[in-house]
């Protein structure tokens, strides 16, 4: 039965319809915020996955360009894989959602968002957001929701719900927040030096209309949502787990104490396969077999008991570190000699270099997105091959995690790039991750700005990185320990990680991951302040000393950039007809050369003599030719009746026999020939644009024009 339900957000009517559409969905809803629609369908397998120890599930969200009214770019006119964009919505959508799902619960659940229809000023992400929280709740697979979520800008020191696009264009703040009725679930956010407690003020804000939003799904659930179905459980056979936990348990809290993740692993290995012939001796092979996966489990669970229980009841962290302390830090800047700026940044056993490019404006990155933004001009990627972690896999290309990471680095370092004026050229940083123990996204963060300062690129001012944890007591939520830079086990037996940037002065991008069901207002107030001691720390201890600005002048391996601006009108002069003028110069000089739309001109050459030669040629084309003026003009062709002169601007006028000496010439070839260089003046340019010269009195202040002819 088709139903519409709807709600003010943000001064503007937000609409959930359900009913219409995909009725073999388990659940389908379509939203509507003013003129984006967006469609959220959500399916679950019958039966359970056989073989995983992990809740499979799967979030996606489908750009389509007919939303925009735009065809694909692409050679066969339809969407390809998704755009990066597109899966940063998508982790965005997942992160809220997954710790809501039982922790037993093991069947394939699909989550899909399409982006039906877009206008500008209502994000389709949180439609989007909305869209499959709501789905889930009314549907019968299990879930714990609902949540929701709202996108908050920062505008004349004004915080802004769900702002529009002109007030995004003004924004000092790009922030993501999703929760529940009592908490916060998710952070994302992109800014330009939000001071922590302008931060704090605009998630809590966020929270007033998520908490709205919340209460409206969860009134369309009371109405019409189905029952949730039972499900087969995968929890670990209690007397399977009671049993390695009293024979095991003193061993594996000694185990999990290396302060070296390669020695731990090696620990964990040892202790499983010692678990494993216990149960096997005990029990016979048959029954061992029978319990493989529970054994596996229980020895994941009491690998975390153990952890959980030294960090929350001791205050121990398994490195032997306190609780704000930070790991071992050293850096280096200038690595590779060849490359335009390099780095590496070393946190523990977490190492990660990066390497800038600088290139040609026209080398930035197409978008061919739902949104208005065309291009960009700052690039940055991560990529994090197995051999960081020290297994043997094959590269297969960039997954969600590591663009999502590149886009955390991206997001933390836009604030502080130069401008286009400033600085005219498109700038890629590259992030490889070396080795990985945590934190290598915020690695990634401080060695990408000391890159930036090795390549020349001036940075307003060095951004760090770091992350925070949290280990939380089940019994009592209010009761917990926060951890500063998290290393990979905290990671993964905690309940947080709260990768926070920035500079000395303000945050520049956040990024929350959860595993419980939400964090309170208190928690992110320490983690903000946490995190703000913690960068200080590393940008004045650590980063400081290695280079405590960027380099006055970019590598000589890198373009060097001489710029104009010429009138709009000139450009087809510069480029003529079949681009031979703009090629003539190129051969000439060996430069590169960009031409934008507004007459901005930019040479690009690693030898600055060559792109000040190619930009006196273009000064020399785009010059405006005037009766009267003084040219040194090149003799491109002789006549019976006189010589041809180039004497720029992409002009040639026409230097007269009579015109060129005081003397009587009988042929011009007596006095000229071809390539000669030779000095004149306009004395005329008729009604038809032909320009006539002289040779003969070139004083500028006299009228030659009226000159008598000798002959």
């Amino acid at each position: 039965m088709f139903k519409t339900y709807s709600m003010q957000l943000a001064g503007r009517e937000l609409t959930i319809e359900t009913g219409k559409f995909a009725e073999l969905a388990n659940a389908n809803v379509v939203v509507r915020y003013g003129d984006t629609v967006v469609m959220a369908n959500v399916t679950a397998s019958k039966e359970p996955r056989d073989g995983i120890d992990f809740f499979p599930l799967s979030v996606d969200y489908e750009e389509k360009l007919y939303a925009v009214g735009k065809i694909p770019g692409s050679f066969q006119k339809r969407e390809g894989k998704p755009a990066d964009k597109a899966i940063l919505t998508s982790r965005a959508i997942d992160r809220p959602l997954r710790p809501l799902f039982p922790k037993d619960f093991r069947n394939d659940v699909v989550v899909v968002t399409t982006v039906l229809s877009v206008e500008q000023d209502n994000s389709p992400e949180v439609c989007a957001m909305i869209g499959a929280a709501c789905a889930l709740a009314i549907s019968d697979i299990p879930f714990g929701g609902p949540t929701a979520a709202v996108n908050v800008g920062y505008v004349d020191n004004q915080i802004i719900i769900n702002p529009t696009q002109e007030q995004r264009d003004h924004s000092r703040l790009n922030l993501t927040v999703a929760g529940t009725l009592d908490k916060i679930t998710m952070i994302e956010a992109g800014a330009d030096e939000i001071p922590n407690d302008v931060m704090l003020e605009a998630i809590k804000q966020a929270h007033v209309e998520i908490k709205k939003v919340c209460n409206f799904i969860s009134s369309i659930q009371a109405e019409i949502g189905k029952p949730k179905f039972e499900y087969q459980s995968f929890a670990v056979d209690k007397e399977v787990y009671d049993e390695i936990e009293a024979n095991f348990k003193d061993r594996m809290y000694q185990d999990v104490q290396a302060s070296d993740k390669e020695v731990r692993d090696q620990n964990i290995d040892k202790i499983t396969e010692d678990i494993t012939a216990f149960y096997t001796e005990k029990y016979g092979e048959e029954a061992a077999e029978e319990k493989k996966a529970d054994i596996a489990e229980s020895i994941h669970d009491l690998e975390k008991k153990c952890v959980r229980e030294m960090i929350l009841e001791e205050h121990k962290r398994p490195d032997g570190r306190k609780l704000e302390e930070i790991r071992p830090l050293s850096c280096e800047v200038g690595i590779l000699p060849r490359v335009h700026g390099s780095a590496v940044f070393t946190r523990g056993q977490t190492q990660v270099m990066s390497v800038t490019t600088l290139g040609m404006i026209s080398e930035e990155q197409t978008l061919d997105g739902l949104d208005e933004e065309e291009s960009k001009r700052y690039m940055h990627q991560y990529n994090f091959p197995s051999y960081s972690v020290g297994e043997a896999r094959p590269s297969r290309g960039p997954g969600r995690r590591e663009i999502g990471h590149g886009a955390l680095a991206e997001k933390a370092l836009v604030p502080v790039l130069p401008s286009v004026e400033e600085f005219p050229y498109a700038i890629r940083v590259v992030s490889e991750v070396l080795s990985s123990n945590g934190s290598t996204s915020q690695a990634s963060i401080c060695g990408s700005t000391l890159s930036l300062m090795d390549a020349g690129v001036p940075i307003k001012k060095p951004v760090a990185g770091i992350s925070t944890g949290l280990v939380t007591d089940k019994n009592d939520p209010s009761r917990y320990v926060m951890l500063t830079d998290i290393q990979g086990i905290e990671d993964f037996f905690g309940d947080m990680d709260f990768k926070v940037g920035g500079t000395k002065d303000g945050i520049t991008a956040i990024q929350v991951d959860i595993k419980i069901d939400g964090l309170t207002y208190d928690i992110i107030k320490e983690a903000f302040e946490r995190t703000k001691v913690a960068r200080d720390y590393i940008l004045d201890n650590i980063m400081k000393p290695q280079i405590a600005e960027p380099r006055k002048e970019v590598s000589k391996y890198a373009p060097r950039i001489v710029n104009t601006t010429i009138k709009v009108d000139k450009i087809k002069d510069v480029i003529g007809p079949g681009g031979k003028m703009i090629n003539k110069i190129i051969d000439a000089t060996g430069v590169k050369i960009d031409i934008e739309e507004d007459g901005k001109v930019f040479i690009y050459s690693t030898d600055e003599g060559k792109a000040r030669e190619a930009l006196a040629m273009i000064e020399d084309i785009v010059r405006e030719i005037e009766v009267g003026g003084i040219y040194e003009g090149t003799v491109t062709k002789i006549m019976p009746f006189g010589a041809f002169v180039d004497v720029g601007c992409g002009k040639e006028g026409l230097l007269h026999i009579s015109k060129i000496s005081k003397q009587r010439i009988n042929k011009v070839e007596d006095v000229l020939k071809e390539g000669d260089k030779v000095k004149v003046k306009v004395y005329e340019i008729d009604d038809q644009g032909r320009v006539n010269l002289t040779a003969k009195d070139l004083d500028e202040n006299k009228d030659d024009a009226g000159a008598k002819d000798e002959d």
